[in-house]
């Protein structure tokens, strides 16, 4: 009997202390606080991995635009094909591309620059109509025969991003890689 009434007081005892650990609300801030940061931090580190990711694919597609103005620009009518007859196009084409923020990094797809035939399709888009080697008479393979082909030069560039925090801790990590951008410019 003496037995149970320890273990009966005993038991009655830690019942209190659990009903009074129950209703104790010391801490209770520090720990909201606590995961309220963690899951803040979280946010944080995804907005800017996915900042950093959007900043670098506008970067890839305006050192693409930059690569194309730069054979508009170094390229006149009199050195067409520019491909064959315009000897600075490549290193113009290099400089265009590397003047971003992104420099040296960004590199030129294999087979870039490419110059060709284009016209305008009835979606009002570009559409690739045959090398320069081979003019086409005009654009009936668009489904647009009263208009002429255009010579166009096509830059395509490439970047490998990695994520501001590798592995798989954000969103970052998803983002496809490499960041790759196409411009066109007509040359004629």
């Amino acid at each position: 009997m003496l037995v149970d009434l320890r273990l009966n007081t005993r038991m009655t005892a830690w019942a209190g202390q659990m009903l009074r650990f129950g209703r104790d609300r010391r801490g209770a801030a520090t720990i909201e606080v606590a995961l309220t940061t963690l899951f803040m931090a979280y946010s944080v580190m995804n907005v800017a991995d996915i900042s950093i990711y959007a900043y670098t694919r506008m970067q890839v597609q305006n050192a693409a635009q930059m690569g194309a103005q730069a054979v508009y620009e170094a390229c006149d009518s009199k050195k067409l094909p520019a491909t064959s007859k315009c000897a600075g196009m490549n290193a113009a084409v290099t400089r265009g591309i590397q003047s971003t923020a992104l420099g040296t990094s960004v590199t030129l797809k294999s087979g870039s620059p490419a110059e060709g035939y284009y016209c305008i399709n009835s979606s009002n888009n570009l559409q690739y109509m045959s090398s320069y080697s081979n003019k086409p008479a005009d654009c009936s393979g668009a489904g647009m025969p009263g208009l002429k082909p255009g010579d166009y030069i096509k830059v395509e560039t490439t970047y490998t991003y990695s994520p501001l925090f590798p592995g798989n801790t954000t969103v970052g990590s998803l983002m496809t890689t490499p960041i790759t951008a196409t411009a066109l410019v007509r040359l004629q």
